[in-house]
């Protein structure tokens, strides 16, 4: 059998194949610590659970529009006024099945072949992909630690050229945690805006940001800005749905009719009882948002204190999402060893940098309890210090 050349040159998740050897461990009944799942460990709350039984008795399981429910759309487009100061109309507005789902339809609808895609690494894994799925090229620009992993302008100057397309934006970042001040997002709009590039901003995280630090939509800018921004969010994160798969986006006329478009004929709507729940997500109180944040600014900072105690480790204090992006080039090993023999040897899974573009780092999620973290780091102390010492 002879697949398609575009499938073929994909890579597998590193995140999801790490994942699901931790899974096949415990369920073969050993002790794995899992630092590699990319999300909350709390339960969905009971109210958006209701919700959703209440909407399958109401015999509300047909197909719906294929962008939404009218009533989600609305919503969403009041959370995108209220929270991030963006005005996009209903019509602006596409739900998708997770906000995956949406990033990949927002480049399929702009990306051609021979467009070029500019990918700050490090990156989430599946953004240079989705660039591949499209037959475009991907620009990775390197960040560096002592920049908090954030773009240099210079640097995004230089690697623009007229075949450039799209920036993506990830802000609070994965795997980094890094978050983009208002004046560094003005500086990169000033750079899109002259240049006319689209900003593809993925802001999944947002509401998990710590440190008095803000968070910032660039759309929100200004009217030039605006215009050549996709934001993109949803509602796994802050609100522990991650198997709900609902995601949306906001977006320029025009971009959003032919993302309608794609979605008519590849997923058509996405899950009507997960709309319902999703509706009484993003109609909630904040409370629930930043009791998990707090949650986790408690389990960021045990994990620092933990692996502050490592040797030959080392990090950027992340300032939002659940990860720490933690260099390991002292330990001598690249971050695919690592990661296999850690798991093979200390139970402990966590997930390689070279997915994400950074070979001499691995990702830590703190999405497990502060027992757990200080077991799992006290695991991977006593291991790193039985590695051979690099010369």
């Amino acid at each position: 059998m002879r697949l398609a050349q575009r499938v073929r040159d994909v890579s597998g998740s590193s995140t999801l194949e790490i994942t699901a050897k931790a899974k096949k461990l415990r369920q073969e009944g050993f002790d794995v610590i899992g630092f590699s799942a990319g999300e909350p460990d709390f339960d969905t709350p009971e109210f958006i659970k209701e919700s959703a039984v209440n909407a399958i008795h109401l015999g509300f399981t047909k197909y719906t529009p294929s962008s939404g429910i009218p009533e989600l759309k609305q919503a969403i487009s009041l959370k995108f006024e209220k929270d991030n100061n963006l005005n996009y109309s209903t019509s602006q507005v596409i739900v998708s099945c997770g906000a995956k789902h949406s990033l990949y339809n927002v480049i399929q609808v702009l990306v051609d072949r021979g467009d070029e895609v500019i990918i700050p690494a490090p990156y989430w894994v599946s953004y240079p992909e989705m660039v591949k799925l499209a037959e475009a090229k991907s620009v990775i620009l390197k960040t560096l630690p002592q920049d908090n992993f954030k773009i240099n302008i210079r640097n995004l100057e230089r690697a623009i050229n007229s075949r450039t397309k799209l920036l993506v934006l990830n802000s609070p970042a994965n795997p980094t945690g890094s978050v983009y001040t208002r004046n560094e997002l003005e500086q990169i709009a000033k750079v899109c805006v002259k240049h006319r590039i689209f900003v593809l901003s993925d802001e999944i995280y947002e509401k998990l940001i710590y440190d008095d630090q803000e968070h910032v939509s660039i759309g929100s800018l200004n009217n030039d800005i605006y215009k050549l921004t996709i934001t993109v969010n949803g509602v796994s994160k802050t609100f522990s749905m991650t198997g709900w798969r609902i995601g949306y986006s906001g977006a320029p006329e025009e971009i959003a009719r032919a993302v309608t478009n794609l979605q008519d004929h590849s997923t058509s709507n996405p899950v009507s009882i997960s709309q319902k729940a999703a509706l009484t997500a993003l109609e909630a109180p904040s409370e629930w948002a930043e009791k998990l944040r707090g949650e986790f600014l408690k389990r960021r900072n045990c994990m620092m204190e933990s692996l502050d105690k490592i040797p030959g480790l080392s990090y950027v204090k992340p300032q939002g999402a659940f990860y720490i992006f933690c260099n390991i080039s002292k330990t001598g090993l690249r971050s695919d060893e690592f990661a296999r023999r850690l798991l093979e040897d200390e139970k402990v899974a966590l997930i390689p940098g070279s997915g994400f573009g950074a070979d001499d780092h691995v990702r830590l999620s703190f999405c497990v309890n502060c027992d757990a973290i200080i077991k799992g780091c006290s695991r991977i102390e006593k291991w790193v210090k039985q590695l051979p010492k690099k010369s």
